[in-house]
């Protein structure tokens, strides 16, 4: 009898690091879906974050580069320019992305680098111990905010596909989540969509991923889920900001036409 549900080949067989519910394993799975459905590993190169997913390259099995902290837009522009028929996923979180990362991120989409970045915003530092992010919600308590967020002393969260899509450079810019299972598949649409973009030589895509995380948000994992729809999804509307289609350009596949392969 032929399996209807299999682990994706390029996602390794081993155990998680993960806490409990997090979103990050995910995701995580959703790009090796994409990456075997499209026959596209070979050319792959995955840049892991500095943070809870540090250790993407334990979980993803095509080449990794390991950039600093915030780095990823820029070291991803260089992969990308000297290996241009390469294809090539940042993967940030909101620490490195919305805060020591977005100088990089905001000029590398200006200049319609042709990346793609997966950016998993949990609005939180959540490796480090739970501090305040760029994201976190106004009155949300945080280690740093044991009070909630004042935006009179902290500023508000920052909505990065909303600031990129007034950039010319930037094809594709989508946000979504993985609080329930239609969400999820939505996701991976949109990561399917962001590589399209990127092998199409458009510009700049980008996937932001709603993401729980039950051990600094102080939720089990089922709240979890729920806060994001309850809460984050009101400030982090989903949804597409930016498509090619807005700058009248078509996705072009050039994706191998075979077979997913799973082990």
């Amino acid at each position: 009898m032929a399996k209807a549900f299999s682990r994706p080949a390029t996602f390794r067989d081993v155990s998680t690091n993960y806490c409990p519910g997090c979103g990050h394993g995910i995701i995580q799975r959703l790009v090796a879906e994409v990456v075997d459905e499209m026959g596209i590993r070979e050319r792959t190169i995955g840049l892991p974050p500095v943070g809870c997913a540090v250790y993407l390259d334990l979980y993803l099995d095509f080449d990794m580069v390991q950039p600093a902290h915030g780095r990823t837009p820029a070291v991803a522009t260089g992969l990308k320019r000297a290996l241009p028929d390469h294809i090539i996923i940042g993967y940030e979180g909101d620490g490195g992305l919305a805060a020591i990362g977005t100088a990089e991120v905001i000029h590398a989409a200006n200049r319609g680098e042709n990346i793609t970045m997966i950016f998993v915003n949990n609005a939180v530092y959540g490796m480090t111990g739970g501090q305040m992010a760029p994201t976190t919600l106004v009155d949300q308590k945080t280690a740093t905010t044991p009070l909630g967020r004042n935006p009179e002393r902290d500023g508000y969260p920052l909505r990065l596909c909303e600031l990129l899509a007034t950039l010319d450079g930037a094809a594709y810019l989508v946000r979504t989540t993985v609080s329930s299972p239609a969400n999820v598949r939505k996701t991976k649409k949109a990561i399917r969509k962001a590589i399209e973009v990127q092998m199409g030589k458009l510009g700049f895509s980008m996937v932001e991923v709603l993401s729980p995380c039950p051990t600094n948000w102080g939720l089990n994992p089922v709240d979890a889920m729920k806060w994001i729809e309850e809460k984050m999804i009101s400030y982090f509307p989903l949804g597409e900001f930016k498509t090619p289609e807005d700058k009248n350009e078509v996705l072009i596949d050039d994706t191998p036409k075979r077979e997913p392969k799973t082990k």
